[in-house]
């Protein structure tokens, strides 16, 4: 197990670009592989995630090439081109990778059985299982819906599904099923999440429709996918860490260039403006149907704020690091709305809770949030843990910033999954 030391840090400064978007990565990878022809794909994740959602289409028959780092050719072989893989498929600790998979391996003619680490095994499943067994999938999984998963490839047949929880992975799952289907799919979303996916299947030609509460499907759309070219922007939930170092610094200026401000992304920038953040959002543009732009970050007085309702699915990642922010900032901070976050890579909210009382933070978990009392000081000097996930070791890393004594964190090496070179870059703007 690694372990991460991060010191005090009064000044962040300076110009950094963050990885490519998490999300984005994943799904040029899938939608590159079932397009009929050359797709070419700029800024991709070198993540472990996004890498093993990469092995796992080269597994099934997709040839994908790096030209240099970021740059890579996927030569789709269409819906119907995927083949067999001949050993299981391990999607690490990527839950987007299983979930999305499972979707799109329901549809095939042919076995898959998707696994992943133990972290992965314990994440709920049964959400993407029910809807997919609605529309015919022959899904088998041990108790509970946990992974592995034994997929029996099978003819899909159209559904109106209302979700019971705002979820792109939900979503995305069911719409690769779909694609398989002739008839309409109709999805019915509680509150707004992540489009991504919506976005790239009509930027590659198929004619969804997207409206207030729901995504569908028609009947008449084509359904083959054409080749794309994409550009993907940094990730917002990775500049979201740098974003909170600038805002707690003593001195300073962050820029932040080319970072994806996709709407269903963005929650996280108007809580931080709501606590009084200097964030100017500089040089908007779009890039493959995806708002990106330029952030400018200040040290900033920040205030408690309660975040509650449609506002959570637009921010769940970003949770943890919010919660940093509420540690500094003056008054309390009230999380609601957020259950979400006990099914992630850990529970995040009894994880954040844990550490945060060592540090002698005063917070109180609820069952769908928590409350975090600001404090001006914190010593730090203790060891804390990452509980195998990577957001809550970065989280944990940006609070060590404003310790007087600084964080060790005990299992940093998960941080490798979506953000590799993260201690690189903290430490490029640390002054």
């Amino acid at each position: 197990m690694m372990v991460l030391k991060i010191n005090r840090a009064r000044k962040i400064e300076g110009e950094i670009e963050v990885p490519g978007d998490k999300s984005i990565s994943h799904r040029s990878l899938i939608l590159g592989a079932l397009a009929e022809g050359e797709s070419q794909i700029k800024g991709l994740l070198e993540g472990e995630d996004c890498l093993c959602t990469l092995k796992i289409m080269q597994q099934l028959g997709v040839e994908i090439k790096k030209e240099k780092a970021g740059r890579y050719l996927v030569k789709g072989r269409g819906l119907n081109g995927l083949q067999e893989a001949a050993d299981v498929l391990d999607c690490g600790n990527s839950g987007t990778s299983m979930r999305l998979l499972t979707g799109l391996l329901a549809a095939q003619d042919f076995y898959s059985v998707l696994t992943g680490d133990k972290s992965l095994r314990k994440r709920p499943m049964a959400r993407i299982i029910n809807p997919l067994s609605s529309m015919g999938a022959q899904i088998y999984s041990r108790k509970k819906g946990l992974a592995p998963l034994t997929i029996l490839g099978t003819q899909l047949t159209s559904i109106e599904y209302e979700l019971p929880v705002a979820s792109a992975q939900l979503k995305s799952s069911i719409l690769l099923g779909a694609l398989y289907s002739p008839k309409e799919t109709v999805i019915i979303e509680p509150a707004i999440s992540r489009d991504h996916t919506e976005k790239m299947l009509q930027g590659a030609g198929i004619d969804l429709q997207i409206e207030a509460d729901r995504v569908i499907l028609p009947a008449s759309c084509q359904r083959h996918l054409n080749p794309f070219q994409i550009q993907i922007p940094g990730d917002i939930s990775s500049a979201a860490f740098f974003i909170a170092a600038a805002l707690l610094a003593e001195k300073g200026e962050l820029l932040i260039k080319n970072v994806g401000i996709n709407q269903t992304r963005s929650g996280f920038l108007e809580v931080a403006a709501a606590m009084g953040g200097q964030i100017e959002i500089l040089n908007q543009t779009k890039a493959a149907g995806e708002a990106t732009a330029d952030l400018l970050i200040k040290p900033s007085q920040l205030k408690g704020i309660e975040i509650a309702g449609d506002l959570i699915p637009r921010l769940i990642d970003e949770i943890p690091i919010i919660a940093v922010l509420a540690v500094f900032a003056e008054g309390k901070t009230i999380i609601k709305d957020a259950a979400e976050l006990r099914v992630k890579e850990t529970d995040r909210i009894s994880a954040v809770a844990a550490e945060f009382k060592k540090l002698g933070i005063k917070i109180t978990e609820n069952p769908d949030g928590m409350e975090i009392q600001g404090v001006d000081h914190l010593t730090g000097g203790v060891k804390v843990e990452s509980y195998h996930d990577h957001r809550i070791a970065m989280s944990l890393a940006i609070l060590a910033l404003r310790t007087c004594d600084g964080l060790t964190i005990a299992g940093s090496e998960i941080i490798k999954t979506s953000f590799p070179d993260f201690k690189k870059l903290l430490e490029k703007v640390m002054k």
